[in-house]
């Protein structure tokens, strides 16, 4: 065997700009009206819930109150990693670069190619175009 075909992973980042910057913080604002939206549908349909399975079974009471504590939580968790997210991009420099994910990149590699080479390999986005490959 003389040539083998791999998938070695290939980094994407951005470059920040304003347009970017701002791209993300709206995402994340959404995210967080999402999640503020989403706990009020959940308070509401939890004091009809509550009230109908008091008049059924107080043992399923027990169950229901640990059912929407649970998904509070789940909620409260999302709420503050969206947050923490929000900050993180109120801070971004514009000019800095940020890792946006990774793709794979198919190669064929033969006997005496240098490895180290393709390993490494990163796409840079500037306003979602692509403005360099780099090695």
């Amino acid at each position: 065997m003389d040539q083998i075909t791999l998938r070695i992973p290939v980094t994407v980042k951005s470059k920040v700009t304003q347009e970017l910057k701002d791209k993300i913080l709206k995402e994340t604002e959404q995210i967080l009206a999402d999640i503020d939206r989403e706990m009020q549908n959940l308070e509401f349909q939890t004091q009809r819930m509550m009230s109908e399975q008091a008049k059924l079974d107080l043992q399923g009471l027990t169950s229901l109150r640990a059912q929407v504590e649970d998904q509070k939580q789940r909620l409260t968790n999302a709420k503050a990693k969206a947050q923490s997210d929000h900050d993180q991009a109120a801070q971004l420099e514009i000019g800095s670069e940020i890792t946006q994910g990774q793709l794979e990149q198919t190669v064929t590699v033969k006997v005496g190619d240098d490895l180290n080479k393709l390993m490494g390999l990163e796409i840079l986005l500037e306003d979602g175009k692509v403005a360099a490959f780099r090695q």
